[in-house]
């Protein structure tokens, strides 16, 4: 589900109130998460769900999400710091899963660094060569 970012416009609105966006029913990702919505999961432990990318980037393109809403990457650090090792250990849980031995870790931080969906999630691209810069 996402590299939506940058190729499709965001379907989330922030709350006015609190700058964040959509989360519960409203919320792509927790509504995956929440088993509402269906998804190639990959991978899911207490703390994160791990699906495919439903327009993959590579030919290995998995989005792990937290199960906890959080908004980004910023957000995580600023009020969620327990996350991120969470995260990291799905990354390398994915990759093991998958046997990736090369592969790139994005994570996307607002509308025009690509974000769409504004639920924190990380990209695990692999099982071609990553050039660099980035594009």
């Amino acid at each position: 589900m996402s590299e939506h970012d940058q190729d499709q416009p965001a379907t989330e609105e922030p709350d006015a109130a609190s700058g964040d966006a959509a989360s519960g029913e409203d919320c792509l990702f927790c509504r995956i998460v929440s088993g509402e919505l269906s998804a190639d999961l990959v991978h899911q432990d207490d703390d994160v769900v791990a699906f495919r990318d439903i327009q993959p980037k590579a030919p290995t393109h998995v989005l792990v999400v937290p199960r906890r809403h959080v908004r980004d990457w910023s957000d995580t650090a600023r009020h969620a710091p327990e996350l991120g090792p969470a995260l990291l250990r799905g990354v390398a849980d994915v990759a093991d899963a998958l046997g990736l031995e090369h592969y790139r870790v994005v994570a996307n931080t607002g509308e025009k660094a690509g974000q769409s969906v504004f639920h924190l999630h990380l990209h695990v691209l692999g099982g071609r060569p990553m050039l660099w810069p980035p594009g």
